[in-house]
């Protein structure tokens, strides 16, 4: 038979030359293709695999033994044998042995949700959206609430992972829903949730459990490490943000005002997005979920501080600068999840950013200025110095103040800080940019001088007051 005979023959018998596809009787491919189950060229491996590779796959008793390690190994001991491209032959004859004898992978099983019975929560990573607040970076979290059965979801912005952010994230969702599961799934090593120091996480401490109580919630944890087992949170993670990435995409830039900004928009998107598609079973489910006690509790944590003599307070394990007039005096300071709040006596006196990360202590100039401008000389050695450098400006301010005033640099520095703190840091911000731009030697009084120009001064005018009666006089004569 002739090379176009064995062609038109397997033509004929429905056979691709090339492929071995099956067509149709239309001249089309069959929309099955059955498996190969013959091999088109020699097993490179087949001299090596019973004595080389399937000693140590039978070994690798947990499956963590990859290819590549393998094929690595078998070139370091047979140099020039195989060729890079044969690790994809071994990738799948590894797969393939491992289906019939290798350890069997773990076994997930679908649960069946039961309308108003659970809800899990959770916080996720944001920063990878690489959203900008007013063009800075913006590293943050968001707190997720989802119902098991309908998969109505609340979204909150969380700083950091706190016991604040965790509880103000709960009642959120509570309070938004209207309602409560009877059971919150989440996570199990977290020290806002759990007690570490006595029963190493193995117990909720006891803040938590009072919330949980005050809305009659049971707890579910998940093992540690099996962040699967809390699926239906980590699932939503995952759509949520792939949801806010699309959108982002989709408006041109990741730029936002400020955080309210930020999160009306992500509301808004997962309210179209997730929660509008399911409002027929969150209906459904609302007739199992139980009614809110009458108020929700504080989402803050209070701490009583006494006010040392350097002006400062500890809340937790952080450090804050509070007006020196309290020096003495016992405050409550209250921890919320962004800010923290100090109270005197029931009424406000000061509101800070909380401290994130691993800094320990904030010192805000303005607390402590009118002190350092009496006493110069603590400023040098000053522990926490570098706090009175509210910005880049003022700290290339003091460097050329030091160059063209040496050591009296500290006071002129300590007067412009308090100029900054009675007048407005941006206008003596301002100043300073102009005075280092000029490149001339400026001291306070010339920062003084931009700041509050020399009020120009009004002449007083002394003007007699007028004699009325001869006024009187002239309308008399003209009466006659």
């Amino acid at each position: 038979m002739t090379g176009h005979s064995m062609v038109a023959a397997a033509v004929a018998a429905g056979m691709s030359e090339r492929t071995g596809r099956r067509w149709n009787g239309r001249g089309l491919p069959s929309a099955t293709k059955e498996p190969r189950t013959y091999r088109t060229r020699p097993d490179p491996f087949a001299d090596v695999w019973s004595t080389e590779i399937e000693p140590r796959l039978v070994a690798d008793g947990d499956g963590r033994l990859q290819a590549l390690t393998l094929f690595e190994w078998l070139c370091e001991r047979q140099p020039n044998r195989f060729r890079p491209g044969q690790v994809r032959t071994l990738q799948r004859r590894m797969r393939e042995w491992r289906a019939r004898h290798g350890p069997a992978p773990e076994v997930f099983f679908e649960q069946t949700p039961v309308p108003g019975r659970e809800a899990a929560m959770d916080f996720t990573d944001g920063t990878g959206l690489s959203v900008t607040i007013a063009g800075e970076p913006f590293a943050h979290l968001w707190f997720e609430w989802v119902l098991s059965f309908s998969a109505w979801t609340y979204v909150e912005l969380a700083p950091s992972e706190t016991f604040e952010a965790l509880v103000s994230g709960l009642q959120g969702a509570l309070w938004t829903l209207g309602a409560a599961p009877t059971v919150v799934r989440h996570d199990n090593l977290t020290a806002a949730t759990h007690e570490l120091r006595r029963s190493g996480g193995r117990q909720l401490n006891r803040r938590f459990r009072a919330v949980l109580d005050h809305y009659g919630l049971e707890s579910s944890r998940i093992q540690p490490g099996q962040a699967h087992e809390n699926g239906v949170v980590e699932q939503r993670h995952y759509r949520t943000k792939t949801t806010i990435e699309q959108a982002l995409l989709l408006r041109g830039h990741r730029d936002f005002p400020d955080e309210a900004s930020y999160t009306s928009f992500v509301r808004e998107l997962l309210e179209r997005k997730q929660n509008g598609p399911a409002a027929a079973r969150l209906a459904e489910e609302r007739r199992h979920l139980r009614s809110l006690p009458p108020a929700p509790v504080p989402s803050y944590t209070s701490f009583t501080c006494q006010v040392r003599r350097w002006s400062t307070i500890h809340v937790g394990s952080r450090t804050y600068s509070v007006p020196s007039s309290l020096i003495g005096h016992t405050v409550e300071a209250r921890q919320h999840p962004a800010i923290v709040e100090v109270f005197y006596r029931g009424a406000l006196i000061e509101r800070m950013p909380r401290i994130r990360g691993e800094r320990d202590h904030r010192i805000d100039y303005r607390h402590i200025i009118a002190a350092l401008v009496r006493k110069p000389g603590a400023f040098a050695r000053y522990r926490f110095r570098e706090e009175l450098f509210p910005t880049l400006i003022f700290r290339r301010a003091y460097d050329a103040l030091v160059v063209t005033h040496g050591e009296r640099a500290d006071i002129e520095y300590l007067r412009v800080l308090h100029l900054a703190a009675t007048t407005g840091e941006a206008r003596v911000a301002t100043a300073l940019e102009h005075q280092l731009a000029d490149g001339r030697r400026f001291d306070y009084a010339a920062v003084q001088s931009a700041v509050m120009p020399p009020t120009p001064t009004i002449p007083v005018l002394h003007l007699s007051v007028p004699d009325l009666t001869s006024y009187d006089t002239l309308l008399v004569g003209g009466a006659r």
